[in-house]
């Protein structure tokens, strides 16, 4: 509490009409210092939630010269603080190191203080009362009545600010703001949509936005102007900065309801939607897509679904993914909303508003170029649309679930040349490299690629098998489903409904005379046996497992059901893998490492001042980042591991002996490609963070 007596103060909280506190103790050979240097206290100084403006007198206060050492006795340069604008006293609830009470700015006691890019007061008069609620008496705004039960309430309730109660007293939220900004001495601005930069938006993305009641306003040259409702706003003005990737930003005051409302405006709620919709189609040919038509039954909605507006603005959703690069596309259904959402480079992106009356019809068309029913809304169902678009033959594997806002579409893109990549180009380090391609050149034996969901195990186990000589070699795979076609390559897909398991059809190629088997995933104890017995009689086994790194692997296979021993003797080797995103070449620059990170990095072996990293572009869309590369961990097994596995290990010892005798970590692998300028910190720290 600094220099002022807790009793006093607790006296005062429980009861505001209490004598007048004693004054507080300071020595005499600093009165005078005081007096000069400090504004002076005429009555005391009430510590209560509702001060009265007229409690405190000030006097002009002579800026001081000399050094902090010569700070008077008992007296801090912190005891000058600023005005109190939720409160309307004289005390701030937040110290404020950067001004003083006369107004004036007192250099910080570190010159690189991070709050003086965050909070610079504009040039102008000094507010001569910090009581809110005072000068919106003055201004008329408010009548003495109101000022009273103003107070009064803001008392009851010391958790809300004063501007929150004035607000749900019916006082206009802009009236409000405006005298908050001017007590703050920051700038107050009205928010439009016009005036919102579009770029810094979409970086930041409209959720976030509506979320935290922030919006990016257009720039005054180096600066992001940032508008929050709150002018103390620090913590989240430093988060803003992180994510916008800028050291500067010029912070205003703003409306929430107007900020709520230029937001929605933009992503299309409130706007009538057929304009847009009619040039987005502008130039969108009902036949730019090809498909293969169902025989379905003719309805209503049918007949809606292949309307010329409906077929064109499919056709426009399919072609912007394509365009973009995305794996994936999402057609989200809200209470009143439309959403298309992209996933690029493996983060979600919303791409698109349509009107939410289409939603039926869009579902409708996709259905039928997937040859689903379009009267079942009730149950999942899964299709697939084989289309050419913009001269590619590509896959599209539909699924729809139904919500309690209709049924949700997620199409998953399969693109032949997305895949069409050698090992060489997925961003293996030549050491991993060479030992993977031996790896997969031995007769026998099972190679496991581990990793979550979307970590690029299909597209590394498709490229290993070009990477064989198909003209000598019988390879065959079992898939669920079969994602891409392989010339020269036997491809099974299972059905459940008709007992064509991974375990049946594995026993079925067995009779084939194979060289190489690919499973698509190791579930049950069935397909593992019979995996771990088809490599131990002389064939290849390339399958993949779900487990966060490679050494878990071995436990799962014990926690599956295979014995230790036969793990032992069948496993060749597991490569754990992750998929980062790349740092846009048309962007990136030299960006300088804080303080905080520099000892980080030190510890992973990179010590510098600057890292690579994208400032963000058109290219790139405004992230910084342009494709993917993997992060790989290759276990590869040798006599001492194999007899440690026949006794179940512990997987975090089994981990420790695998790192000592020379597996290299996916963070290791990450931190590499973080000093070879590939990827940035944030990237692999995102992906790895499950495998510390």
């Amino acid at each position: 509490m600094g220099r002022f007596d807790i009793e006093r103060l607790l006296q005062e909280l429980g009861d505001p009409s209490s004598a007048a506190p004693k004054e507080p103790a300071i020595s005499e050979d600093s009165k005078a210092d005081v007096e000069t240097s400090s504004p002076r206290l005429d009555t005391p100084l009430e510590d209560g939630p509702c001060a009265p403006a007229s409690a405190v007198k000030t006097e002009p206060v002579v800026r001081r010269e000399s050094t902090p050492a010569s700070t008077p006795t008992g007296i801090s340069e912190l005891d000058s603080r600023p005005p109190d604008f939720r409160t309307g006293n004289g005390l701030a609830e937040e110290i404020d190191p950067i001004m003083a009470l006369d107004g004036n700015r007192v250099r910080p006691t570190r010159p690189d203080d991070a709050l003086r890019d965050l909070f610079v007061p504009e040039d102008g008069p000094v507010p001569v009362s910090g009581d809110l609620v005072e000068m919106l008496r003055q201004r008329e705004i408010i009548d003495d009545g109101s000022a009273e039960t103003a107070r009064r309430l803001q008392m009851q309730s010391p958790d809300r600010s004063l501007g929150e109660v004035l607000m749900e007293m019916g006082v206009a939220e802009a009236a409000v703001q405006a005298a908050v900004a001017e007590i703050a001495r920051i700038p107050f601005v009205q928010v439009e949509s016009s005036i919102i930069d579009s770029a810094q938006l979409q970086r930041l993305g409209s959720e976030y936005c509506l979320k935290h009641r922030v919006v990016p306003l257009k720039s005054e040259g180096k600066r992001t102007i940032i508008g929050t409702p709150s002018p103390d706003d620090v913590f989240l003005l430093d988060e803003l900065k992180r994510r916008l990737g800028v050291s500067v930003v010029k912070h205003v005051l703003v409306c929430a309801g107007e900020v709520e409302a230029a937001l929605r405006e933009l992503s299309g709620d409130d706007s009538p939607p057929s304009a847009d919709i009619e040039s987005i189609l502008a130039d969108v040919e009902e036949d730019d897509i090809e498909f293969e038509k169902a025989e379905v039954s003719d309805t209503d909605l049918e007949a809606e679904a292949e309307s010329s507006p409906v077929v064109r603005y499919v056709n426009h959703i399919i072609q912007t993914a394509m365009q973009e690069g995305a794996s994936d596309i999402h057609i989200e259904p809200g209470e009143k909303t439309l959403k298309v959402r992209l996933r690029i480079d493996g983060i979600l992106y919303e791409s698109m508003s349509p009107p939410k009356k289409m939603h039926a019809a869009l579902t409708s068309r996709l259905k039928i170029m997937a040859n689903l029913d379009i009267a079942e809304r009730r149950l999942p169902q899964d299709g697939r649309i084989r289309a050419t678009v913009m001269d590619r033959r590509l896959d599209l594997r539909v699924s729809t679930v139904p919500t309690a806002n209709g049924e949700k579409t997620v199409m998953r893109i399969l693109d032949d040349q997305a895949i069409q990549v050698s090992l060489d180009e997925l961003g293996f380090r030549p050491e991993t490299l060479s030992l993977w391609k031996k790896q997969i050149e031995r007769p026998h034996g099972i190679i496991l690629v581990t990793g979550p969901t979307g970590s690029g195990k299909t597209t590394t186990l498709y490229s290993s098998l070009r990477q064989m000589d198909m003209k000598r070699l019988n390879i065959s795979t079992v898939e669920d489903p079969v994602e891409y076609n392989l010339p020269g390559v036997t491809q099974i897909q299972t059905h459940s409904l008709i007992d064509m398991t991974f375990a049946r059809a594995l026993k079925a190629l067995l009779r084939q005379d194979p060289d190489v088997v690919m499973v698509g995933e190791i579930r049950d104890q069935e397909t593992a046996s019979i995996a771990v017995q088809a490599a131990l009689t002389g064939h290849l086994v390339l399958s993949t497992l779900h487990t966060n790194d490679a050494p878990s692997s071995v436990t799962r296979l014990i926690n599956i059901g295979v014995e230790p021993f036969l793990i032992g003797a069948a496993l060749n080797g597991v490569l754990a893998q992750r998929l980062v995103r790349r740092i846009c070449p048309a962007c990136v620059s030299e960006v300088e490492v804080p303080d905080e990170m520099r000892d980080f990095l030190v510890v992973h072996g990179i010590d510098r001042a600057t890292l690579p990293q994208g400032r963000g572009c058109e290219a790139c869309r405004n992230t910084g980042y342009s494709g993917r590369l993997g992060l790989y961990e290759l276990l590869i097994f040798d006599d001492h591991l194999r007899d440690l596995i026949a006794s179940s290990p512990n997987v975090t010892e089994f981990r420790r002996i695998c790192c000592e005798r020379g597996m290299v970590s996916l963070r290791e692998d990450g931190f590499a490609k973080i000093a070879s300028g590939e990827t940035t910190v944030e990237e692999v720290l995102r992906v790895t963070e499950a495998t510390i």
